[in-house]
């Protein structure tokens, strides 16, 4: 049975990998050998959160995995694995404490999930929601929009320079009634 569970383990298609309770490596299936380019051998015995998690996110690492070490555990925790060739992994983990057969805490395993690509694309729409928006603000024409109700819910700089409502004027007014002069209402 032992055999079968460390074949399990090893070869699972998701990254695991465990601490002492002194946080060094302990665990390192291949899929977590396979995601950060260090082999079981490279990453054994090495100071977990110093060695492989990059360093602005350090100290909360080791408060997840602390807090595990007290019988705490954390679900669906987003962490940023630094690889072998100096890319970051990112890893949604579960961090449960590790116990003996006599019930004593001895260290921490992380079971994760790979979601580089999930991050990577969520980033990328960020930044170009990020770049749309400063567009807009910042257009030299004006640019207003609104919902399907026909009430403002994008109002530029520009637009509001030459109409004199400021964003915060605008926002949930009716635009037509509101903003366009009687005769062109039709």
């Amino acid at each position: 049975m032992a055999n079968e569970l460390r074949q399990l383990v090893d070869t699972a298609n998701a990254p695991i990998f465990g601490i002492d309770i002194d946080g060094n490596v302990n665990e390192w299936n291949d899929k977590t050998a396979e995601i950060t380019g260090y082999s079981r051998d490279e990453a054994f015995d090495k100071p977990l959160v110093s060695t492989f998690i990059v360093k602005n996110l350090r100290q909360s690492v080791q408060d997840v995995l602390d807090n595990a070490l007290k019988g705490n555990e954390t679900s669906n925790y987003e962490l940023e694995f630094r690889t072998k060739s100096h890319e970051i992994r990112y890893l949604l983990v579960n961090a449960t404490t590790r116990r003996d057969v006599e019930n004593n805490i001895v260290g921490v395993v992380g079971v994760a999930q790979d979601v580089t690509e999930t991050a990577k694309r969520d980033r990328a729409v960020a930044a170009m929601a990020r770049e749309l928006r400063q567009l807009v603000d910042n257009a030299n024409a004006p640019i207003f929009g609104i919902d399907i109700h026909g009430e403002v819910n994008e109002w530029n700089a520009k637009t509001a320079e030459i109409t004199g409502y400021s964003r915060e004027e605008a926002f949930t007014k009716p635009l037509v009634s509101t903003f366009i002069v009687p005769k062109l209402r039709h």
